[in-house]
C-alpha cells in the first residue's frame, strides 16, 4: 500500500536522516578497503569510526535539511496570488538582471561561483514565469518538483560516495581544504578527472544508484497530493529545522573535536566529509594566534633570532668565504617525486636512472624534507626559504607579493630571474607570486609556435617545457645575462599521460610509476642537451621535488611521505658527496648560495647545510598540522591549541615508526613555537 503524503517534509526529513546514516556506513566501509587504508585500530576506534561516525552523519543530515526546507517553503500557494505573483516575479527579475549586469558579491569569489549563481537566478526567473502565466501547469509542476527534489538528493547522497572514495584514493583524507581550493581551477580540475577516470562509468553508477535510492525512499509514498498542510505545520518544521540544523552544526564544530585521536585514519573515518568541506571552505586560512599553541611574542622573536643566526632586526649578515661566483643556476623542481621512487632510496623498479646517474654526480642531501603536500609548498619553501604557514600558502594569499625571497637576492648581484610553467600560471596563484615577487614568468601561453608537442589539461609535457627552458636560456647567456631558471614540470601529475615512444614500461602506462620514469627520461634528455651549450659548464644545476607522491600514512605528519630527492650538480664545480644531516626544502637556496660564496643580508629562516654548525631539523605541514622534526621526535602542532610529539625511529629504508610520547620534550617543542610562531606573525 502507498501511503497518500500531504506534507511532503513532514514525511522527507526522517527519510533523508535514514539515508544519510546508511550512505555513511556503505562510505566508511568503501573506505576500510582501499588500499591506502591502514587498518589496526583499537576496539574503542571502531566504536569511534561507526558509533560517533553515525552521529556526525546524522547532524549533518540535519544541515542539509535546509535547502529542502526552502524548497518545500515554495509550495505554498499564496505566491500565485495577485500580489504575492507579481511581487515574487518582479523581485525575481530584478535580482536576475542585477547579477546578470552588474559587478557583485558573487564576482569577488571567481572561478565558477559567478556563473552558478547567475545561472540558478535565470532558471529561478524562467520557471516561476512559466508558472506564473501558465496556471495549468502549477499543480504538476509542484509534484514533479518535489519527485525531482527527492531524487537530486538520493543522487548526491550516492555519487559523494563515489566522490569520497576518488579523494581518499588521492589524498588518503576526507575532503579537505584542497577540494575547495580546487573549485577554483574548474577547467584543470574537471579536465584532470575526464582524463584520469572512467567518468562515464562512474557518473552512470551513481545514476543507477540514485535511483535506486529514490525509488527505495518513494517506494509506499504517493506525492500526487503532496505540498504543505497548514501554516501552522509549515511553522513547526521551520522551528525543528532551525534547532536541529544549528545543533548538527554545533555539535560538528565543537562537539566530536574532542574525540580525536592519534591515529589519522581513524579520525578520517570517523568524520562526515561533506562537513569537512563546508569547513575547509570557511577556513582556509587559519589565525595562528588564535588557533595554535603558543609563548609570549618576545620569547618567540628571541628564540628565532638565536636558531636562525639573526640580529634583533631580524637579518643575519651573510659573508662569503671568497670571491663571489656568478654562476647560471637552473632550479628544477619536479613534480611530486617522492624519495622511494629513486634507486639510491631502495627502489628496485628502475625508473629513474638519470636522477640516480645525476645524484651519484652531485651532491646529494639524502635526508631532506618537503614543507607540506602541495606543490605551492614547495614553491613558498624554495623561494621564500620560510617554514610553512598555517591554513594556506603564502602563495595563494593575497598579500603574496613584495616578500624577501630567492630572486631578490639574486637580482641584486645581476641575475634575470625567471619562472617557468608549462600550464597556465594563474592555477595556484604562481603567476601573482612570483611575478609580484620580481619574477619573469613564462607559462604555455607565452610558448611559440611548433614548441608545444604534447600537453593534457594541466599543461604541456616536461621535454616541451625543458627546450622552453633552453631556448630562454641560450637567449640570456648570449645577451651577456647571467640567468636563474626555474623549472616547474608537469608530467608526473594525474592522469600521467606524456608523449609516446619516449619510454618502455611494463605496466599501465597510465600510472604514476610509469609517469616518473617519463619525468626521469625528459630530465635526462635536458642534461644531453644542455650539456652542449656553450653556457653549461657555468651552470649550477638544483634538482628538488616539490613533495611526495601521496602523504597518506598513520598519522598526520608520516616521515616517509615528506622524504624527496634533492641534489645539485655542477660537474667541475661541485664535487660529488652525500649529506647525511637532517634538514629541510627551506635550507637548499642558501646552501646554494653558499657554495657560490655570497656575501648578503638574509632574512632567510633556512640556513647552509654545510655550515658545520647548521642544526640539523625539518618542517613540515599540512594545511592544518604544523610539524617539527627534530633529534629523533616529531613535535605537531595542530588547531585548538593541541600540541603532540612522536618519539621517531628509522628503518634503513627511510621508513618510519612514530609513536606518541607521553611526556614532553620542552626544549624540541618550545622550538617548534619559536620557528612557527615567528614566522606565521611575522616577528
Amino acid at each position: 500500500m502507498r501511503r497518500n503524503i500531504k506534507d511532503w517534509y513532514s514525511w522527507f526529513a526522517p527519510v533523508l536522516a535514514c539515508a544519510a546514516l546508511g550512505a555513511g556506513l556503505i562510505t566508511r566501509i568503501v573506505l576500510l578497503f582501499n588500499p591506502l587504508t591502514v587498518v589496526d585500530f583499537t576496539a574503542w576506534q571502531w566504536i569511534k569510526i561507526f558509533g560517533l561516525g553515525a552521529l556526525n552523519d546524522l547532524a549533518f543530515a540535519f544541515i542539509a535539511l535546509v535547502p529542502a526546507f526552502l524548497i518545500y517553503t515554495t509550495a505554498n500557494k499564496w505566491k500565485y496570488s495577485k500580489l504575492g505573483g507579481w511581487s515574487v516575479w518582479g523581485v525575481l527579475l530584478a535580482l536576475t538582471l542585477y547579477f546578470l549586469c552588474f559587478n557583485d558579491i558573487s564576482d569577488e569569489y571567481g572561478g565558477p561561483v559567478p556563473v552558478m549563481v547567475n545561472s540558478l537566478l535565470s532558471v529561478l526567473f524562467v520557471c516561476f514565469s512559466v508558472k506564473w502565466f501558465v496556471p495549468k501547469v502549477r499543480e504538476g509542476w509542484r509534484f514533479w518538483g518535489l519527485h525531482v527534489t527527492t531524487f537530486v538528493y538520493a543522487f548526491l547522497i550516492m555519487s559523494n560516495i563515489a566522490s569520497e572514495y576518488t579523494f581518499w584514493d588521492e589524498f588518503g583524507v576526507r575532503y579537505n581544504f584542497i577540494a575547495v581550493d580546487y573549485l577554483v581551477y574548474t577547467n584543470e580540475v574537471v579536465g584532470n578527472i575526464m582524463e584520469s577516470y572512467n567518468m562515464p562509468l562512474i557518473i552512470g553508477g551513481a545514476l543507477l544508484a540514485g535511483f535506486g535510492l529514490y525509488w527505495l525512499m518513494t517506494r509506499r509514498a504517493s506525492l500526487r497530493d503532496a505540498g504543505i498542510v497548514s501554516a501552522r505545520v509549515w511553522a513547526l518544521n521551520l522551528a525543528a529545522t532551525a534547532v536541529l540544523a544549528l545543533a548538527g552544526g554545533v555539535w560538528l564544530h565543537h562537539g566530536y573535536r574532542n574525540w580525536t585521536g592519534s591515529n589519522v585514519f581513524a579520525t578520517e573515518l570517523q568524520e562526515n566529509g561533506c562537513w569537512n568541506f563546508l569547513e575547509a571552505y570557511n577556513s582556509n586560512e587559519l589565525d595562528y594566534r588564535q588557533f595554535y599553541s603558543a609563548i609570549p611574542d618576545a620569547d618567540a622573536k628571541a628564540a628565532k633570532e638565536a636558531l636562525c643566526n639573526m640580529g634583533p632586526d631580524g637579518i643575519q649578515h651573510i659573508v662569503g668565504d671568497g670571491p663571489e661566483l656568478r654562476k647560471n643556476i637552473v632550479l628544477i623542481t619536479v613534480e611530486s617525486l617522492s624519495g622511494d621512487f629513486l634507486a639510491r632510496y631502495g627502489n628496485t623498479r628502475g625508473i629513474t636512472p638519470n636522477i640516480d646517474s645525476l645524484a651519484a654526480r652531485g651532491l646529494v642531501f639524502d635526508n631532506l624534507y618537503a614543507t607540506g603536500n602541495r606543490t605551492v609548498r614547495g614553491l613558498e619553501a624554495l623561494t621564500l626559504c620560510i617554514p610553512p604557514s598555517s591554513g594556506e600558502s603564502i602563495v595563494k594569499r593575497p598579500d603574496c607579493g613584495g616578500r624577501f625571497n630567492t630572486g631578490e637576492v639574486l637580482r641584486s648581484k645581476g641575475y634575470v630571474t625567471r619562472f617557468l610553467y608549462g600550464g597556465d600560471s594563474y592555477f595556484d596563484n604562481m603567476g601573482a607570486f612570483f611575478g609580484g615577487n620580481g619574477y619573469e614568468v613564462t607559462d604555455r601561453g607565452d610558448y611559440l609556435p611548433g614548441e608545444i608537442t604534447f600537453a593534457n589539461i594541466w599543461g604541456t609535457c616536461d621535454e616541451d617545457s625543458y627546450n622552453v627552458a633552453l631556448r630562454l636560456c641560450d637567449a640570456d647567456y648570449a645577451a651577456g645575462k647571467t640567468f636563474f631558471t626555474q623549472i616547474m614540470t608537469i608530467s608526473n601529475h594525474r592522469p600521467y599521460t606524456y608523449p609516446e615512444g619516449r619510454i618502455t614500461y611494463d605496466g599501465n602506462p597510465m600510472s604514476r610509476r610509469a609517469a616518473v620514469k617519463y619525468t626521469d627520461y625528459a630530465i635526462g634528455d635536458f642534461f644531453a642537451k644542455a650539456a652542449q651549450k656553450p653556457w653549461f659548464s657555468e651552470t649550477v644545476f638544483v634538482i628538488v621535488a616539490d613533495h611526495c607522491a601521496s602523504s597518506a600514512g598513520k598519522t598526520s605528519l608520516p616521515l616517509e611521505c615528506y622524504h624527496i630527492p634533492a641534489l645539485i650538480y655542477s660537474p667541475g664545480f661541485v664535487e660529488p658527496q652525500s649529506i647525511q644531516k637532517t634538514c629541510s626544502q627551506i635550507d637548499l637556496v642558501p646552501t646554494l648560495f653558499s657554495l657560490l660564496n655570497f656575501s648578503y643580508d638574509s632574512a632567510f629562516y633556512g640556513q647552509d647545510i654545510l655550515s658545520p654548525g647548521f642544526k640539523e631539523r625539518a618542517f613540515m605541514a599540512t594545511y592544518q598540522d604544523l610539524g617539527y622534526y627534530a633529534g629523533g621526535i616529531l613535535t605537531v602542532l595542530s588547531p585548538v591549541r593541541q600540541v603532540r610529539q612522536f618519539a621517531v625511529t628509522r628503518s634503513e629504508l627511510w621508513n618510519y615508526k612514530e609513536e606518541l610520547m607521553d611526556t614532553a620534550d620542552e626544549a624540541t617543542l618550545a622550538e617548534a613555537r619559536a620557528y612557527y610562531q615567528a614566522a606565521n606573525l611575522g616577528l
